[in-house]
């Protein structure tokens, strides 16, 4: 018989959460767009305190909005153990050709196109969370 596993989150300070965003290597990029949640896949780097995100979205999409919201989670299925992390901030879209060219070369992503937008955020909202087991 199997003796169910009680879980819970554990909040991180925002060093800690930027320091688990800088480990993994995508997320999810987060934004509403006519009333409605998008999410788009994305991969990430952390530089000079700016995420940098390369994500199949329409830049026309992205273009005009105050801040955007990113998101990066690693939780293993057994056990339902990890952690996940929220940044979000004003956010602008990367379009000079030479820097555009750099990220593109740096973060592997979808094929250059319409859907392949490169966005800086400057996280002023970081939160985050371990998920353990109660007894951990």
């Amino acid at each position: 018989m199997t003796v169910p596993v009680s879980r819970r989150m554990v909040e991180v300070s925002g060093t800690e959460a930027l320091w688990l965003l800088e480990g993994a290597a995508q997320g999810r990029l987060v934004y509403v767009q006519r009333e409605s949640a998008v999410i788009r896949p994305a991969v990430h780097i952390l530089q000079y305190g700016r995420l940098i995100v390369r994500t199949p979205a329409q830049a026309a999409a992205l273009s005009g909005r105050a801040a955007l919201t990113y998101h990066a989670d690693e939780i293993r299925v057994a056990g339902g153990i990890g952690w996940t992390v929220t940044a979000t901030g004003p956010a602008e879209l990367i379009i000079d050709p030479d820097e555009a060219a750099h990220y593109r070369r740096t973060l592997p992503g979808w094929v250059h196109g319409p859907h392949d937008t490169l966005v800086r955020i400057r996280p002023q909202t970081v939160t985050g969370f371990r998920l353990a087991h109660e007894g951990a």
